[in-house]
């Protein structure tokens, strides 16, 4: 028997048409300001791999110090994730989230100016130190504003995000480098990385006009839609603080906090090893230098990413889909970068393209269904530490992913790098067989998704 909340039992609550039209509201509200933060967040940590020929040869960057420059981003992030998130519980989301665009807009436009490693390496550094909290933040909002029926499908609009920012942003940085290697008296890097920046200190403006901090707050929610958004909020606050660690230093050693930890790890390092080097990949497949032929086909793969994404997310509303397509998501990860590695060894363009478009299709489904598990039994403070640990923590793959690829291809060196492409979808099988592990892992929580007659 389910419990029951008040007078109405949780499955009661999940079907009320006032719960129904006040999460319709707050889509249409909230979500478009936050897939343009991540949006701009997305392009401003991977554009850099548009820009490192240029500054390669305009200012000496040498290929260890772009290594260890890409990764050393998410040391920042890792190192400021967790006080950040607990900042922004305390400030709320509204002025937090946009302070951090506005600082790292500024750094993002800082870039433009690079002289050498040191400075390459140091902004690099500033850029997550000033980014972090943003990813993790908007995820603990979002578990704060929909219930978890509908979390999976609000964190795939969330990461339509990351399609978009390569779709659109590909062509776009391709496009001002050439804009500006031929038609300012700049170099086409540095109009990039400026004009880039200024977009994210315009786009956390604007988050700060246009993000409410909690339904009750919203303006635009009349009180029916508040009340059955609170009702159902409450009751799941209820069961995950029955469920999950209560406080900051039970999240940070709490054992489910761990293995989800270290699922998005191996999530991060298919994605940054494969997005920092996605521009240059493209052009070996094509013959050609990066530009804006190269940016119109890497945005294929994000296109298509795009709509398995959002299909995904919104039908993976049970733990058992979420479950298994997470782990046949991993899966094909790790298999579709390994064939992307043996296409790009055989000089099988057409195939590569393909095997790569699979891996960002699949890697990108596979990340909103990650999220749903921890925030299904984190809340409070203990939500704000576990998720900051989850993603500072994973997200040090993409420190790991450069310098790992660089170093395999240093050591086994192939004219098209296929044992560095190869590292980086090893890690992708270790995480679909735990993605299947979690049904080792049912809690209270999850009899809210699965209605009678359904596979659970």
């Amino acid at each position: 028997m389910e419990p029951t909340t008040g007078d109405r039992t949780p499955r009661a609550l999940l079907d009320s048409p006032h719960l129904a039209s006040g999460i319709r509201k707050a889509t249409t509200r909230l979500m478009p300001m936050l897939v343009v933060l991540y949006f701009v967040a997305f392009l401003d940590r991977t554009n850099v791999g548009f820009a490192e020929e240029g500054l390669q040869v305009d200012r000496g960057i040498s290929a260890g110090a772009f290594a260890l420059g890409a990764g050393i981003f998410f040391i920042g992030y890792a190192i400021f994730e967790i006080p950040s998130n607990l900042l922004l519980d305390r400030f709320g989301a509204r002025f937090w989230l946009a302070r951090i665009a506005v600082t790292w807009g500024v750094v993002a436009s800082a870039f433009a100016f690079t002289t050498n490693d040191t400075m390459f390496v140091f902004l690099r550094f500033l850029l997550g130190v000033t980014e972090a909290g943003l990813f993790p933040g908007v995820i603990m909002f979002l578990s704060q504003w929909f219930p978890n029926k509908k979390r999976v499908q609000m964190f795939a609009i969330f990461y339509l995000a990351q399609p978009f920012s390569q779709m659109l942003g590909a062509p776009l940085s391709g496009g001002l480098i050439s804009f500006g290697d031929t038609l300012t008296p700049w170099h086409g890097w540095q109009v990039m990385f400026f004009v880039e920046g200024v977009m994210a200190i315009v786009a956390g403006v604007a988050a700060y006009f246009l993000l409410t901090d909690s339904p009750q707050k919203a303006t635009w929610l009349d009180e029916r839609e508040k009340a059955a958004m609170r009702e159902v909020m409450a009751h799941e606050d209820t069961v995950r603080d029955a469920d999950g660690p209560r406080g900051i230093v039970p999240a940070m050693l709490n054992g489910k906090v761990w293995y989800f930890t270290v699922i998005y790890f191996c999530l991060q390092v298919a994605v940054y090893g494969t997005t920092f080097y996605l521009p240059q990949q493209v052009a070996g497949l094509l013959g050609r230098d990066v530009g804006w032929q190269v940016g119109l086909v890497a945005a294929i793969p994000w296109a298509v990413g795009l709509v398995f994404c959002y299909v995904v997310g919104r039908h993976a509303d049970t733990v058992a889909r979420r479950r298994h397509w997470g782990g046949i998501a991993f899966l094909l990860t790790g298999a579709a970068i390994l064939a992307s590695a043996w296409a790009g060894a055989n000089g099988q363009a057409l195939l590569g393209i393909v095997a790569i478009t699979v891996a960002v299709s699949a890697f990108l489904c596979a990340g909103p269904i990650s999220w749903s598990f921890p925030t299904a039994f984190l809340t409070g403070a203990a939500a704000a530490t576990g998720i900051g640990l989850i993603n500072s923590i994973g997200n040090l793959g993409g420190f790991v992913a450069p310098i790992m690829r660089t170093a395999i291809n240093e050591a086994v060196p192939t004219e098209a790098g296929t044992w560095g492409v190869v590292s980086l979808g090893v890690l992708a099988f270790l995480a679909a067989a735990m993605m299947w592990g979690t049904a080792l892992f049912r809690t209270r929580a999850d009899a809210l998704l699965d209605s009678p007659g359904r596979e659970r």
